[in-house]
């Protein structure tokens, strides 16, 4: 096992996806901010504001360390209390400018749990979804045959299994929909050995980009006014809803007491609630939660 591997694979990755997102912007670019945990560790947060094409963009780094886990960890892993503590990882949220272009999150991270005389229990999780406000088959169609080529050299029933994850993860139980079109979600991936997994999380974070820029590409340059606006800010309440009530990372991350300005980093700048709300029937806005809000098989509306 080769944690420092991993934390270099995971600062490079976070240094190409601000690279090419700032690229892509054409305005802007990222800040950055070191920052330390009191209790061990810290990250790197970079944030791009008020962007040609993306409102607002968080790429975080963190890497902390613990004597003891908090109880979003331990409580579904009893075995893991008295043993402390690493996890690190790249996180990710983007909310573009345009509502034409969807909002995406993407997340890869390693854990490991130490006792002395004991073996560590490590694990590698993460994953990608996509959140549109305007549906469009061509890009959710690309942004699953992306996710499932990436899934593809380690076997054809990780992606549909990943798949299914993110549909089941995704979801707001108080809404009864999913936050969006779906990607792939996975955790507590230990079961192909070190080396394999480590791969996968590879796959994983290095199809993110070949997985979004395209969609970013095709939609950045179409027309929009005030209603899509005001559309916008009201879908990404949902965002909002899911990130703080049940979002493992957001509760792990206020609970070990990480940095909040990175934790809530990935909320977006506007937002909007509007009581009772219900699209026009027949509407651009309706067809969102009518048809691409539901957990569909993508790669068959190819």
């Amino acid at each position: 096992m080769d944690s420092e591997a991993v934390k270099d694979y995971l600062l490079g990755l976070q240094d190409e996806i601000c690279r090419q997102l700032a690229e892509e912007d054409g305005e802007r670019d990222f800040i950055t901010d070191q920052w330390e945990r009191p209790g061990g560790g810290g990250g790197r947060s970079r944030v791009l504001s008020d962007g040609g094409v993306f409102e607002k963009a968080g790429v975080n780094f963190s890497h902390v360390r613990g004597e003891g886990l908090p109880p979003s960890a331990s409580a579904s892993r009893p075995e893991l209390a008295g043993r402390s503590f690493q996890a690190m990882g790249v996180s990710l949220v983007i909310h573009p400018r345009n509502p034409r272009v969807p909002t995406s999150h993407a997340n890869v991270r390693f854990f490991v749990a130490e006792k002395p005389g004991e073996p560590p229990v490590w694990w590698f999780g993460g994953g990608y979804d996509l959140t549109p406000y305007y549906g469009y088959r061509e890009d959710c169609v690309h942004w699953h045959r992306v996710a499932r080529d990436a899934c593809a050299p380690f076997g054809e029933a990780v992606y549909p299994r990943y798949k299914q994850w993110c549909d089941e993860y995704f979801h707001l139980p108080h809404r009864h929909e999913p936050r969006g079109v779906g990607g792939l979600f996975f955790d507590d991936l230990n079961e192909w050995g070190f080396e394999r997994c480590f791969d996968f999380l590879r796959a994983v974070g290095d199809s993110y980009l070949p997985a979004y820029r395209p969609i970013v590409q095709r939609r950045r340059d179409e027309p929009w006014g005030e209603r899509e606006r005001q559309f916008q800010l009201y879908r990404r309440g949902r965002y909002v809803e899911f990130n703080l009530v049940y979002d493992r990372g957001t509760l792990f991350g206020l609970q070990s007491q990480g940095r909040t300005e990175a934790i809530l980093m990935s909320l977006p700048p506007l937002v909007r609630w509007e009581y009772d709300y219900h699209p026009e029937p027949g509407s651009a806005e309706a067809e969102l939660t009518d048809y691409y809000l539901r957990d569909r098989d993508w790669l068959r509306e190819d």
